[in-house]
């Protein structure tokens, strides 16, 4: 579920995807790269709060999987500076979770 999404031209991007699964190890998060002129300016991970991903594997077909092994605060990426990189989330009325995060980029 890799690709790529421009911008707006005020510097918005939208995407969709499945709520991310997890790995032993770590916590759930995406990959993010943000690119500038053609340059990689930025590479990172973003994250959701414990809580929404706690009701989020409470349904199927998550529930069915075992816990998970490690949250955002025992995560050995977030526990350096992941905080920043925390997600908004909200469940929109349809029942769809919406998260949102700003992210600033240098241009010097």
């Amino acid at each position: 579920m890799r690709g790529i999404q421009r911008t707006n031209a005020k510097g918005l991007a939208l995407f969709r995807t499945v709520y991310p699964g997890w790995y032993q190890g770590r916590t759930v998060h995406i990959h993010v790269k943000v690119h500038l002129g053609g340059n990689v300016v930025h590479t990172g991970q973003l994250y959701f709060p414990d809580s929404v991903t706690d009701a989020v594997y409470r349904n199927k077909p998550y529930s069915s999987r075992p816990n998970r092994d490690v949250r955002n605060a025992t995560d050995s990426i977030f526990r350096n500076g992941g905080s920043k990189s925390l997600m908004s989330v909200k469940k929109n009325s349809s029942g769809v979770y919406v998260a949102t995060i700003m992210m600033g980029v240098h241009r010097s």
